[in-house]
Parts: C-alpha cells; structure tokens; sequence
C-alpha cells in the first residue's frame, strides 16, 4: 500500500498563497495519475488538480488560473501551488494517486490537511 503524507497547510487570508506538498512513499513516475482533492463540511469531495502520467493535467473549474499541480519525480513529491486564495477554497485538501494493481486502478488517499482562507 502506498502511504502519502500532506504537509503545507494552515491560516491565510484572502489573496494570500500556500503551497501543499504529499510525500508519496512509491515511485510516482510510474502512477497512473497524481492529484488533489478537496473536501468542505457538507460538501462532496472534489477534484482540484490532477497530473496523469502521460502528462495531461486538468483542474477543477473554481481553481483555474489561480492553483499549478507539480510534481518531483525524484524526491517522490506531489505540489499544489495555491495563489489568490479566497475563502471558498477553505477545506481539508488529500493527496491522491492511482496505482496499478493485478485488480485494476487502486487508489490512495493521504489523511488530509486543513486550509482555511480568512476575509
């Protein structure tokens, strides 16, 4: 099982920056796809930014333009820059990648970090 570890979050005002990292405990050059989730009380999770490994990334309509999604294929880490922050981007934000598994897809979770944007 792969285990990710979040790290990065915390209190920022509005239109201020953080930059999440998830240390993954595999290779992740070799994943199906790396990305960020996000979840806010009473909400569904959502896709925030995703990296497959053939390069393609996509980002979830509210974080266009504003959030980048990088990774460091040596040290095992998956980034997400977020600048202009604003207060509906506050939630727990996970660290997911998706391996592949004699079973199909598998995915991964790490145990989430809180981010709270203040107005």
């Amino acid at each position: 099982q792969i285990h990710l570890a979040e790290s990065g979050g915390g209190l920022v005002q509005l239109g201020g920056s953080l930059r999440l990292a998830c240390a993954v405990s595999a290779s992740i050059s070799r994943l199906i796809r790396t990305g960020w989730y996000r979840q806010s009380p009473g909400e569904q999770r959502e896709m925030v930014a995703m990296l497959t490994n053939g390069g393609m990334i996509n980002y979830g309509d509210g974080v266009k333009g504003r959030f980048t999604i990088t990774r460091d294929n040596i040290e095992n880490i998956i980034y997400l820059q977020m600048n202009n922050l604003k207060p509906d981007d506050t939630a727990v934000y996970y660290c997911n990648v998706v391996d592949y598994s004699e079973s199909g897809p598998l995915n991964s979770w790490g145990q989430g970090i809180q981010v709270t944007v203040s107005s």
